[in-house]
């Protein structure tokens, strides 16, 4: 049990960077030329269904300035974004400069309100015409992202503070083919740029269902080697290799492509080898159901950030992604103590934690659903009025101290939330 008033308090480093993050299909809106938004069309959306579509999300487009604005007040130092390559490039060969130009705007208005950049170049979409002929599965169209990299990487780089080339790939996409994607990216970004740049990592715990079980511990272990050692060790080695895939290589451009460790933490999987193919649940008594749908952040295990974090100490380490979908925010403020504690802990046993990436500023399109809400801020997706959640002043304290402190957690909250009737 955990019991968050009675956490001390503690600080990070002079120089720790504090952000939230977003994706641009998630928050812009009307973004018909992309991947994701063909793939909304097959949704069984309806009345009882919890799938949506896109549409205007968040309407972000239209609304970078009030956003920016909403950055501002709530004191965030770092703004996590990602550029639609869709929009910049809606069919092939063909740039639209109106959307370049849009980019540019965003991410200059952020410098000087003085907001640091944290660019991300993909975030999960690309056009429909790069799907078309195979996205990052064939290599044979490098070339398409490496024209697209030279159009936009010089005219951004004099804004970026820090970069992502990729983000979590390894969950959509052929990861031996597409980690060559990821060092393209590298090094065309560090022809332009001084800034830091990496890859956002989903880094996911695998837990065996029965500790001791060595079926259980064999199938963990399999997953993480294939879906997290496979990316370190191929950026520490340039040895690219995942077990029962395909035939293993080495690549001397993809060692070192990483300046730090990108990391999206949230969760631990379970693993069961008795039910491959079936939906791993929860142990009963650390199911959440904090939303009024089945969802893969149905536990709080903040211990994600001493375990897996311990693994990397061979670089910085930045928390590119880290949130809670819950429907009482409450629910947020008792997640965002756990895991910072965590994060700190993490620090105190040698890691190099140099920031925190909130995940999300605002409640957005999740991907198929409307129903999960990670934002600090709300968002009426019908009139795209913006409320501030307790959550975003809580974490705007955390930030000016630096750390988290009783006196701030108490005056946001009095009890731990419950789930009872």
């Amino acid at each position: 049990m955990y019991d968050i008033f009675s956490i001390p308090d503690f600080k990070f480093s002079k120089d720790f960077m504090w952000g939230t993050a977003t994706a641009g299909h998630q928050i812009e809106g009307n973004n018909p030329n992309c991947n994701r938004y063909k793939e909304e069309l097959d949704l069984p959306i309806g009345e009882g269904s919890v799938y949506a579509r896109s549409g205007m999300a968040c309407n972000h487009y239209n609304m970078v300035e009030e956003d920016t604005a909403l950055l501002k007040e709530f004191e965030i130092p770092c703004y996590r974004m990602s550029i639609e390559w869709s929009r910049i490039e809606p069919s092939e060969g063909s740039f639209d400069d109106d959307a370049i130009r849009h980019y540019l705007d965003e991410i200059s208005l952020l410098k000087e309100k003085g907001i640091k950049v944290f660019l991300t170049i993909h975030h999960f979409t690309h056009p429909i015409w790069f799907d078309d002929l195979g996205g990052f599965s064939n290599l044979d169209n490098r070339k398409y992202f490496e024209r697209f990299l030279e159009k936009v990487v010089p005219l951004y780089a004099p804004y970026v503070d820090n970069w992502n080339v990729l983000n979590e790939f390894t969950v959509y996409a052929d990861r031996m083919h597409t980690i060559r994607y990821h060092a393209l990216g590298y090094h065309i970004i560090k022809k332009y740029s001084k800034a830091p740049v990496s890859t956002a990592h989903p880094f996911t715990m695998f837990h065996p269902k029965r500790m001791y079980d060595p079926f259980d511990n064999a199938l963990a272990a399999m997953r993480d080697a294939t879906e997290n050692e496979f990316f370190f060790h191929a950026i520490r080695t340039g040895e690219v290799v995942s077990p029962l895939l395909e035939d293993g290589y080495i690549d001397k451009d993809i060692k070192n492509t990483c300046d730090y460790w990108a990391i999206n933490a949230y969760h631990r999987a379970m693993v069961d080898s008795r039910a491959v193919k079936t939906p791993k649940k929860r142990y009963t008594h650390s199911y959440l159901p904090l939303i009024d749908m089945e969802f893969y952040l149905d536990e709080f295990y903040p211990e994600v950030m001493v375990h897996q974090l311990s693994r990397l100490k061979d670089k910085s380490v930045i928390i590119t992604e880290n949130g809670v979908a819950c429907n009482d925010d409450d629910w947020r403020i008792v997640y965002l103590t756990l895991y910072l504690s965590a994060l700190h802990d993490a620090s105190e046993m040698g890691v190099d934690v140099s920031g925190y990436m909130h995940w999300s500023f605002m409640d957005n399109f999740e991907w198929r659903s409307y129903i999960p809400k990670f934002g600090l801020i709300d968002v009426n997706f019908e009139t795209f009025e913006r409320t501030p959640k307790n959550s975003a002043y809580f974490y705007r304290d955390i930030i000016r101290n630096n750390g988290f402190s009783q006196e701030i957690l108490r005056k946001y909250l009095n009890k731990v939330p419950t789930l009872g009737k």
